[in-house]
């Protein structure tokens, strides 16, 4: 599986930050839109989880378990939980690694499609967030991908 095509454009976010920072943030983008994609292709499906960058500059997947789908009686996770539960967790745990990615699945009401998402941060305060519009081909085998477009963003991790 190809990762997303993530080059210098010197007008773009990576102009206006450290390329140390650039290279994480990319790193991390391009890993964390792999794994949903690979998981969407095995499963049809993936739940949030987490990238870091360690400070020795390893990536590392941090994950928490969705409570009991059936516990509210609707048989579904809440995802939005878990982005709560990932999110507080990176917070605790900041000093350790830097640079985190939040990967889930998001709907683009405009486009009525579905989409993986990637949040990066960055510890010195840089951020990047892009979107990666998915749906089942016509015959309902495979996943089909659209074009990775950038998103906005806000530091939740480091967020001073």
């Amino acid at each position: 599986m190809e990762s997303p095509d993530l080059s210098p454009d010197p007008s773009s976010w990576r102009a206006s930050v450290p390329e140390s920072t650039a290279t994480d943030l990319e790193n991390l983008l391009g890993t964390g839109m792999a794994a949903a994609q690979e998981q969407l292709e095995r499963s049809g499906g993936f739940l949030p989880f987490a990238l870091v960058m360690e400070n020795a500059g390893d990536v590392r997947l941090v994950a928490v378990s969705p409570a009991d789908p059936d516990a509210d009686g609707d048989g579904e996770f809440d995802a939005d939980g878990m982005i709560r539960d990932v999110t507080e967790l990176l917070r605790q745990h900041r000093d350790e690694f830097r640079a985190a990615a939040i990967v889930c699945d998001i709907t683009l009401v405009e486009e009525d499609s579905d989409a993986i998402h990637v949040a990066t941060e960055h510890r010195d305060g840089a951020v990047f967030a892009a979107v990666l519009p998915y749906s089942p081909n016509s015959e309902g085998t495979e996943w089909e991908f659209g074009d990775l477009a950038a998103d906005s963003n806000e530091p939740v991790i480091w967020p001073d």
